[in-house]
């Protein structure tokens, strides 16, 4: 949960400090200047939209490792059996699923883990010190598969192009609904004013509340696939199915917002918003899954 929820938030602050910036340099005003002018609008939308969630994207290891606090394993120096044994195992997971080693990482906390990165061969894997002290190695391999299967799904690019769209329609909905509102309520007719303003950003608040629930539904479908990809990784479902169960009676990490999505616990929000399906439901879809 933890990747997708200081994502979204990173995402979000980026898109608030561009739709301001765009505001400052008079785009609203050129775009409305002749009446609204609906292509160059989209094409500004787009162009902050897709800027703002990518470059959510390409901080999202640093962003990762700076909110949980999360240490890198020196490969090359662990330091003790344990760091050396989560390692080789992320390694072995990532040659299997033919990416690249990412980094690993341990941070403290709740039971939980996450993967982020905006490149398969370039990610970071952090675990926290609960969950590796609460599950056995083999459950704690099947968490790490599910990590390395979202990597290597490309999880965090698809859900920057999904970001991306859903940013620009919400910015430019946003910007016609406060020319008309400007416009035909307010009975303004020179340039935009103070209706425009409120409007923008009031419907920027709303659009973008309802625009997380087409991130969170996609995030959902994610996490089955990526609970499969831990199955077929390991050769059975039982060990994602045995950690998935212990997780269920463990006080799950709350992960930040960015991250919420990638990582490996339960979402307890309302069910339109929550990143993650329930236990039961993945542990029912996991016992259905045929794996060879």
């Amino acid at each position: 949960m933890k990747r997708i929820v200081l994502f979204l938030l990173t995402n979000f602050a980026v898109l608030l400090v561009l739709g301001t910036v765009m505001s400052l340099l008079g785009v609203d005003r050129y775009l409305t200047a002749n009446g609204l002018n609906m292509a160059d609008l989209l094409v500004f939308c787009a162009i902050l939209g897709f800027g703002g969630a990518t470059f959510s994207l390409l901080i999202s290891k640093w962003m990762a490792k700076q909110s949980t606090g999360a240490r890198v394993i020196d490969p090359q120096a662990p330091a003790n059996t344990h760091e050396a044994w989560l390692v080789d195992t992320v390694h072995q997971l990532a040659d299997r699923a033919g990416v690249g080693h990412p980094e690993v990482a341990i941070y403290e906390g709740a039971p939980n883990a996450f993967a982020t990165g905006a490149f398969k061969n370039d990610a970071l894997v952090a675990v926290s010190t609960s969950l590796l002290q609460t599950m056995n190695e083999e459950e704690i391999t099947a968490v790490l598969g599910h990590e390395m299967t979202h990597v290597a799904n490309g999880d965090m690019v698809t859900l920057t192009l999904i970001q991306g769209v859903v940013n620009t329609f919400v910015l430019f909905l946003s910007r016609v609904v406060g020319y008309f509102v400007d416009r035909v309520l307010m009975k303004n007719e020179r340039g935009v004013g103070l209706g425009y303003y409120l409007s923008v950003i009031v419907c920027e608040i709303i659009f973008g509340i309802l625009a997380s629930i087409i991130v969170a539904w996609f995030s959902r479908q994610r996490e089955y696939r990526a609970d499969a990809g831990s199955a077929h990784l390991l050769g059975s479902r039982d060990p994602m199915i045995h950690a998935l169960g212990r997780l269920g009676r463990l006080e799950a990490g709350d992960l930040p917002h960015a991250f919420q999505a990638s990582g490996i616990s339960a979402g307890r929000a309302v069910a339109l918003f929550a990143s993650h399906p329930p236990i039961e439901a993945r542990i029912k879809a996991l016992q259905s899954l045929n794996v060879t």
